[in-house]
């Protein structure tokens, strides 16, 4: 078979404009299919050779990582009870606090929200010695998140 046998002369419309084809042939449809099908099986090929690695561990190593995951998940669980006691007391402080001076809950709501505002926004501020330093710095990490919560309404 010659290479000639397989050109084929495309005629030119009346006005002169190159026809386009109208859909491109079964040969071209089989290799996109092809390769789209190559696609899907090196992306499953490598969602097993995932699942490989983690089956050669030991089941006793799996298991660790399973019970390391749940402390950490319990400790976090255990953090967050804490911390919201924490601000339970301090709201009762600030409440009994509050009454005998004729200051309302919403003032001292009002008082809380901007004061958390404050430390959210003033770079360099001066809380006498109340917050440690690596606290201050982590609530610098999650200034984003926390103005979101703080966010006057």
């Amino acid at each position: 078979m010659s290479l000639a046998s397989d050109l084929t002369i495309a005629q030119l419309n009346p006005d002169g404009s190159v026809p386009v084809p109208a859909a491109p042939d079964a040969a071209a449809n089989a290799a996109a299919e092809a390769l789209q099908r190559e696609a899907q099986f090196e992306a499953l090929q490598a969602k097993v050779e995932g699942l490989q690695e983690i089956l050669a561990k030991p089941l006793a190593d799996i298991l660790a990582e399973h019970d390391k995951f749940k402390e950490v998940a319990a400790a976090w669980d255990s953090f967050g009870a804490m911390w919201m006691l924490s601000q339970r007391a301090m709201r009762r402080v600030a409440m009994d606090l509050a009454a005998p001076q004729g200051v309302s809950e919403e003032e001292v709501v009002a008082r809380a929200m901007a004061y958390a505002n404050q430390v959210l926004n003033v770079e360099d501020e001066d809380l006498r010695g109340s917050v440690a330093p690596a606290q201050l710095a982590h609530i610098a990490r999650h200034k984003a998140f926390l103005r979101k919560q703080f966010r006057q309404r």
